[in-house]
């Protein structure tokens, strides 16, 4: 399967990153196919260096098949090169990881409780249901 990604380049702490076409099961920073731009998340948001992509080449690929990353089709999207991904959703991003596992926690010990009282109330209403029906027998 072949993938839009990024591939990184550069030096301690000074990222730079390749988007390139490569086939899914390469390494990420290994083989490729071709380059179709960079990304440098170092300089600010608004100057044009900081992205910089071919869109025929890129708009070919996409028709031959190829799936972007998460990160590379939001770099699309605000490129207009694509529509743009839809938000992800995670709750948990914002609670510190240590009181996560407090939570977690917390419900695994609920839940065989919350189960018990879920066993418990069929039963009852079996008896129930069992009832009238030995009377219409009679």
């Amino acid at each position: 399967m072949l993938k839009l990604r990024l591939s990184m380049g550069g030096t301690k702490k000074r990222p730079v990153y390749k988007i390139v076409v490569a086939d899914s099961r390469f390494p990420r920073d290994g083989r490729f196919i071709e380059k179709l731009g960079f990304f440098n998340p170092l300089l600010p948001k608004e100057k044009k260096e900081r992205i910089g992509l071919q869109p025929e080449r890129i708009k070919y690929w996409l028709g031959q098949g190829a799936k972007p990353t998460t990160r590379v089709a939001r770099i699309l999207g605000e490129n207009k090169l694509m529509e743009m991904p839809a938000n992800g959703n995670n709750p948990l991003k914002a609670i510190p990881k240590k009181d996560r596992k407090k939570e977690e926690t917390k419900e695994k010990a609920e839940a065989p409780k919350a189960e018990e009282k879920k066993a418990e109330a069929p039963k009852a209403e079996e008896k129930k249901a069992e009832a009238p029906k030995a009377e219409e027998k009679k």
